[in-house]
């Protein structure tokens, strides 16, 4: 499967290098798109919150697959990039595409770290630190609940209708 062509210069969409748009959702897709979460996926998703260490649906996952943002389905994480860090979250050494995670400072509770979001509808996802494994030494430390996971062959969830898909 193509990606898809670059917007044009008069088209708003903004394409990642890896061919999906990051074009933010309408105020319209947003409301369906928020009334789909639980109780607790909203309050991780858009209120910054954290579901407790160890207890989280992905933690365990080792198949094959693409680890997707819930709320837009967005790809996030490869599951050859995800690690085993200790620390009760699924945590991954870099990103599906550089462009799809967005790094936000957060002071909040007293320090300072850096927050993760989806670069496409900025859903709070988790926080990344500098002490992961080679290659990149990052840990992306991700709420279970902030993804879902999509096995390798199974299509994407398409909730905004723009043909997202993974390319190959």
């Amino acid at each position: 499967m193509n990606a898809p062509a670059p917007p044009t210069q008069d088209s708003k969409a903004h394409i990642s290098s890896t061919g999906f748009d990051l074009t933010p959702p309408t105020p319209e897709q947003r409301k369906a798109l928020e009334a789909s979460l639980t109780r607790e996926e909203a309050e991780v998703l858009l209120h910054h919150g954290t579901e407790a260490p160890f207890c989280g649906g992905l933690l365990g996952q080792k198949e094959d697959g693409v680890y997707c943002c819930r709320e837009c389905a967005l790809p996030l994480f490869l599951h050859k990039t995800k690690f085993e860090s200790g620390t009760g979250w699924p945590s991954f050494y870099a990103p599906y595409d550089e462009g799809h995670v967005k790094a936000v400072k957060d002071v909040s509770y007293g320090m300072v770290r850096i927050e993760t979001r989806c670069a496409r509808c900025d859903s709070h996802q988790g926080h990344v630190f500098p002490d992961g494994p080679a290659p990149t030494r990052l840990r992306y430390c991700i709420n279970s609940v902030s993804l879902e996971f999509v096995k390798t062959g199974e299509p994407l969830r398409d909730p905004l209708g723009r043909g997202d898909r993974m390319p190959g």
